[in-house]
């Protein structure tokens, strides 16, 4: 149990098989059916999950009831609402299964433990805010920059499993497109094949 988490630390530090006997002793199971909810903007988000098998979508809701899509995690993506998290204050983004999935769950205690107690977690997460920061300023960059055509096509080469995976009015709402211009999109790119 737990190889997912586990190999996705190992994948940036070594560790020792008494670590990573540690860390597991930290982490719970949550299994989700399709369309069960994570979290729910309003709730405190008590952990950061880790998807062991499963497809899911974070995502916002504007003042007039519309969906925004912010992110996808599949298999060995982390995920979880970091501002709920860190600050214990309420959720602002809901996170729902697009598949039935199992996951790997770190209370904040158990997170505040691991990070105090063993650097080489300490080192993993680092890593890992790290790259999370590089991604959501790429996304950015590309948002502002890229045509709509552009986005899509980097959409796919970054994310070719999500494409498989998810509907595309999901991807739509991803890109900040409706779905009729997304269907547009696919249309002239499959057109220049």
């Amino acid at each position: 149990m737990y190889e997912v988490f586990l190999s996705k630390i190992k994948e940036k530090v070594a560790l020792t098989r008494e670590e990573e006997a540690e860390i597991a002793a930290h982490l719970t199971h949550k299994t989700l059916r399709k369309r069960q909810f994570f979290l729910q903007e309003g709730d405190l988000c008590r952990y950061i999950a880790m998807v062991e098998k499963g497809a899911l979508r974070t995502y916002v809701t504007d003042m007039e009831g519309h969906e925004h899509i912010t992110s996808f995690a599949l298999e060995g993506w982390s995920l979880g609402d970091l501002c709920s998290f860190l600050k214990e204050e309420p959720a602002t983004q809901n996170i729902e299964a697009l598949e039935d999935c199992e996951l790997c769950l770190i209370s904040k205690p158990a997170h505040e433990t691991l990070l105090q107690q063993m650097p080489k977690y300490e080192t993993y997460n680092r890593i890992l805010m790290t790259e999370a920061y590089i991604a959501l300023q790429k996304r950015t960059r590309d948002m502002i920059s890229l045509s709509p055509d552009e986005q899509y096509k980097a959409f796919v080469n970054v994310y070719p499993n999500i494409v498989q995976r998810v509907p595309q009015h999901m991807i739509a709402s991803y890109l900040g497109l409706s779905p009729e211009t997304l269907s547009r999109i696919k249309s002239r790119i499959s057109q220049h094949k």
